[in-house]
């Protein structure tokens, strides 16, 4: 198992792969033939969940389906994981998000975080983007984990697991292109010190595992599972 950092949150946040729950809905997504097969029957997209999770300001129903365009809340001690077309995402508890539609109600143009923090696996694709309160990133193919911190005056952390992503935080950009965690610091001009708005950072608050089992919900491999290599992931190289 990976070691991590964890700042904030708990063990059981970060190991939700290991429940019991998780495997048997993950697997029998697998063997039902994933997004697609669950579209064309109409079943839900919904992986697993734990918790109150409110859809457009309803709580959320066994085997209700989300959709592009919705808006999603978790409350405390809530999970959640779907899968909208060639992307998955896992939600930690006490955020909000919404997933903006693309070129059809199957594809996500927009994950926009309000709060809270979410973990995501896209496959490949063009003109796509994460928006947060203070970043804006384009991305491909990739695997990323953001997260937004309230009680820091908005601060916030970006790790880009593995893939190119295009970050533009105000005044400064920079592509960050990485194989095993790339990460930053998110720093609005309440918390730079220096006047830097993107300062590098270790990995903390998630883990391989998370990002390999999101991956196989959408038939991929992260890069370090195919080249069999893994870096430092202290936010100095990605690689």
């Amino acid at each position: 198992m990976t070691q991590h950092i964890l700042q904030g949150r708990t063990e059981d946040e970060v190991l939700w792969y290991q429940r019991r729950s998780f495997l048997k809905n993950a697997a029998a997504w697998t063997a039902l033939g994933g997004f697609d097969t669950a579209f064309a029957q109409r079943r839900s997209n919904v992986v697993d969940f734990q918790g109150d999770i409110l859809i457009n300001g309803s709580k959320l129903l066994p085997q209700q389906a989300i959709q592009t365009g919705d808006a999603l809340q978790t409350g405390p001690g809530s999970m959640l994981i779907f899968v909208i077309g060639n992307t998955s995402f896992q939600v930690r508890q006490n955020s909000r998000i919404t997933v903006e539609r693309g070129a059809s109600i199957n594809a996500v143009s927009v994950l926009r975080m309000i709060s809270g923090a979410v973990g995501a696996v896209w496959g490949k694709g063009v003109s796509r983007q994460i928006i947060t309160p203070t970043l804006t990133a384009g991305i491909r193919g990739t695997g990323i984990y953001s997260e937004i911190f309230p009680d820091q005056n908005g601060r916030s952390y970006f790790c880009n697991c593995y893939g190119e992503v295009a970050m533009d935080v105000g005044r400064e950009k920079t592509l960050n292109i990485a194989q095993y965690h790339r990460a930053y610091w998110i720093e609005t001009e309440a918390t730079t010190k220096d006047g830097r708005l993107l300062v590098p950072a270790k990995a903390f608050n998630h883990t391989d595992e998370e990002q390999e089992y999101l991956a196989r919900l959408v038939n991929q491999r992260c890069t370090w599972q195919i080249t069999g290599v893994k870096g430092s992931a202290d936010g100095s190289q990605g690689y």
